[in-house]
């Protein structure tokens, strides 16, 4: 049961508040009338100063005039400030010693048991409204016969129920905005005394009460769901892989291993991102990746290529091995580039469907690289290159490190320039964003651009990373890997919702997976099905986040 008596009034609680307001407002008083002339000043001067200097209608000399009666009135208020610094900072040690003595012990800690005893409260009274609304409908439909009036009387109880779950949630929301009030009040308080300066331990405290106060359970599974589960998995997989295989999972090695790995794959998902942000998707990214497999065995190759392209016999066997290394990044990077470019001029020009545009380049891509390989493998490149590009140093493959670089600079594009910006606009809402002055076609056309740069460097380091070996074939199924990422990560196919961070996050769990199954020595069919359920779940919570938000 609840005791009322701990409850307080509105009144009450600003009465328990009064003392520390007068105390402290009193000082606050003296403190704003030390800074008038001083810190306030200072602050004003400087912004004065900054607004003169951009200033274009003044000419040089009423500027300079300006500018240095400025800096002489600057020169006087710090005079000012530097003058009372000691006494401000003696009223600000009074206010907060009385803050720490009095604010949690006669105001605070009260409020909290409120809150506590008022939760106790609404708690009974929603559930004798429970109670009441359950005897009534029983007692209503003892009276009612007909099946259509019986169905009435559910829908209306079940409404009224619904009501007075609405209320409890609403009487509780009151409750925890009335305690989280009473606790940033103190921040309030010092906010105004220090002028926003606070300690790191200050700010995280701060920082972890927000987060309690708005931490819902529902979106929090929403969002962290798949996540939870996933790390639930790998840890089940880490204990069991010492059992059945007698050989742990998380080493060094294998953690190397996991992010050699995904390296590459980390490219390919960067590129599909930027069209999953435009609400749609790549299906040729595979292909992509056998193309440009193929295309940097051949010119990479070590001596003369045996197999044939369109007939002919490619050797660059009298290149050095460094200009078949930038020859080879350059024709990826080429060849991939096209590609996408030309199934974004369909999707943006005609309104295209990517799903519709990339699938055809899918098939255009295996189609012509099969006929023209014969679909034969092209063997190894000049075993020097690896070496060469991505060596190891002192057992860590600075693979890892291009992978690194394509984060950051993907990063600072969605982030940092206005093309990222518009990204998210035309993502969000194109036709908003063409109302607004961006240019849809050329935002779409250069995530296409941008996702085959990012295809061709990726194709490029896999290759080196498997010495070669490129043809038509490889990467089959690579696309639903990407694109699966992503999803997992939190890019949304509804649009103009992703971060990179997520992308990294999604390639990591995906690659991590299946490098745990395959040490377990799960079959690789049976692997497509973990990812398929994987993909299934993380979809399926994305479309409940829009629908919630719709």
């Amino acid at each position: 049961m609840s005791n009322t008596n701990k409850i307080l009034t509105a009144e009450q609680e600003k009465q328990l508040r009064q003392p520390i307001d007068d105390y402290v407002g009193k000082i606050q008083s003296e403190i704003d009338s030390l800074r008038l002339d001083g810190t306030d000043k200072v602050v004003s001067l400087q912004d004065d100063i900054d607004t003169i200097k951009r200033d274009r209608i003044f000419t040089q000399e009423e500027k300079a005039a300006k500018l240095s009666q400025a800096q002489s009135d600057l020169e006087k208020a710090r005079a000012v400030e530097a003058k009372n610094k000691d006494q401000i900072s003696k009223l600000i040690a009074d206010a907060e010693n009385y803050i720490k003595e009095h604010y949690d012990k006669e105001y605070y800690l009260p409020v909290c048991e409120s809150c506590k005893e008022e939760k106790v409260l609404a708690q009974e009274k929603y559930a004798a409204r429970k109670s009441a609304l359950e005897k009534e409908h029983q007692d209503n439909l003892s009276k009612l016969s007909d099946s259509h009036e019986i169905k009435d009387e559910k829908y209306v109880y079940k409404n009224r129920l619904f009501d007075a779950k609405m209320e409890y949630e609403k009487n509780l929301q009151e409750i925890k905005d009335r305690r989280h009030a009473a606790y940033s009040y103190r921040h309030h308080l010092l906010d105004m005394l220090r002028l926003s300066k606070f300690s790191i331990g200050e700010v995280w405290a701060e920082r972890w009460e927000n987060y309690k106060y708005k931490f819902n359970g529902r979106q929090f599974l929403l969002s962290n769901g798949l996540y939870i589960a996933i790390i639930i998995v790998f840890i089940i997989l880490c204990a069991i892989t010492p059992i059945i295989k007698n050989v742990p999972l998380l080493t060094y090695n294998n953690v190397l291993n996991i992010l050699q790995q995904a390296s590459p794959r980390m490219f390919l998902a960067l590129g599909v991102a930027g069209l999953i942000m435009l609400a749609g998707t790549d299906l040729s990214v595979g292909r992509m990746v056998g193309m440009g497999m193929t295309t940097a065995t051949i010119i990479m190759h070590q001596g003369p290529n045996t197999g044939m392209v369109f007939g002919h016999a490619f050797d660059f066997t009298g290149m050095p091995a460094l200009a078949k290394v930038f020859l080879a990044l350059f024709m990826c990077v080429l060849l991939c580039t096209v590609f996408t470019t030309i199934a974004g001029f369909f999707t943006a020009k005609f309104k295209m469907h990517p799903f519709i545009s990339t699938m055809a380049n899918m098939l255009v891509i295996f189609g012509l690289v099969t006929y023209s390989t014969k679909g034969v493998s092209f063997g190894a490149i000049e075993s020097s290159i690896p070496n060469m590009i991505m060596p190891k140093i002192n057992g860590f493959p600075t693979i890892i490190l291009w992978a690194i670089a394509a984060i950051i600079i993907v990063w600072f594009i969605w982030n940092k320039t206005t093309f990222g910006k518009n990204l998210y606009a035309v993502g969000g809402n194109p036709e908003a964003a063409a109302v607004s002055g961006i240019s849809v076609f050329w935002v779409t056309v250069g995530a296409f651009i941008l996702a085959g740069i990012l295809y061709g460097f990726g194709s490029w380091l896999e290759c080196i990373r498997m010495f070669g070996s490129g043809s038509a074939a490889y990467g089959q199924g690579w696309e639903m890997d990407a694109i699966a990422a992503c999803v997992v990560g939190g890019v949304s196919f509804t649009g103009g919702i992703g971060k990179i961070s997520g992308v990294v996050v999604g390639v990591f769990i995906f690659t991590a997976l299946t490098y745990s199954l395959t040490i377990l020595g799960i079959d690789t069919n049976l692997q497509f099905v973990f990812s398929g359920i994987i993909i299934l779940v993380a979809v399926t919570l994305d479309c409940l986040k829009y629908v919630q938000k719709k």
